[in-house]
């Protein structure tokens, strides 16, 4: 069962709706503890001068913001906290958008929003945003941190998708044009067929971490006192070739039901 990360009030105008947050992803990667090669016990971070060698206490350090060059602004944590956007348990929708307004490279980490204490409004509130077809954009604070963040109903709950800046973003305008020659007709007609080859339906098991399942695999084998027997993974290599011939070849494999790198 998921656990609540957070609790709030999700409100627009005069409604205000009770809801508890949860994450709508879960950290799935390895992570390793470093070890010291000699005896294998963990090791420790520390901070430590680099012009005298000598361990650096935690109360001693302080923050630098790095400008042009080396030059560095020294900020107190007091002033950091002074700036700290002020608590608050309430999500605030400011606008409703069109379906689709917001595409994905503004999208960062979603979250579900459940009910609190009062299911009959979430629900009602659920079922109108579902009816309307809008996106809400909200803001709130959470643990110090101020967000922007999508409202949008999925498979009959509100999810809650925290936005990126607009300063995060790049434009396709920062980019290089594309330039080469338009595809031919028997070109494009290839390509037709080859993404009407690959068509199908999503299936999320069929996308796994194959280098994490590697990793588990071999701590698994070495936990039980077997070896197992790891081939170095290699993409095949791709020799060059005009654009009719690679779709040629990417259909044939389609059809054969090869992966396609």
């Amino acid at each position: 069962m998921a656990r609540a990360v957070w609790k709030g009030v999700l409100r627009f105008a005069q409604a205000a709706v009770p809801v508890k947050l949860y994450s709508a992803v879960a950290d799935r990667g390895i992570h390793f503890r470093l070890l010291h090669a000699d005896d294998l016990v963990p090791v420790e971070q520390r901070y430590v001068d680099p012009r005298t060698g000598e361990q650096v206490p935690r109360a001693r350090l302080r923050r630098g913001y790095r400008l042009d060059g080396n030059t560095l602004v020294v900020l107190e944590q007091t002033e950091l906290e002074a700036v700290e956007p002020e608590s608050s348990r309430t999500i605030e929708v400011r606008r409703f958008v069109e379906p689709r307004a917001i595409d994905h490279r503004w999208y960062d980490r979603p979250y579900w929003l459940g009910p609190d204490r009062d299911p009959r409004s979430y629900g009602a509130l659920t079922a109108a945003l579902a009816d309307l077809g809008f996106e809400g954009v909200a803001r709130w604070v959470m643990r110090k941190r101020a967000y922007v963040g999508a409202l949008r109903v999925e498979r009959g709950r509100l999810a809650l998708i925290t936005l990126r800046s607009a300063d995060e973003v790049v434009e396709t305008g920062e980019l290089e044009a594309p330039t080469g020659r338009e595809p031919t007709g028997q070109e494009m007609e290839m390509a037709r067929r080859l993404v009407d080859a690959l068509s199908g339906d999503w299936e999320p098991a069929d996308w796994s971490d194959e280098h994490r399942e590697r990793v588990l695999e071999l701590v698994e084998a070495k936990q039980a006192g077997r070896t197992v027997r790891i081939e170095d993974y290699r993409s095949a290599p791709t020799a060059e070739s005009d654009l009719e011939q690679a779709l040629a070849a990417s259909l044939q494999a389609a059809r054969a039901g090869s992966a396609v790198a």
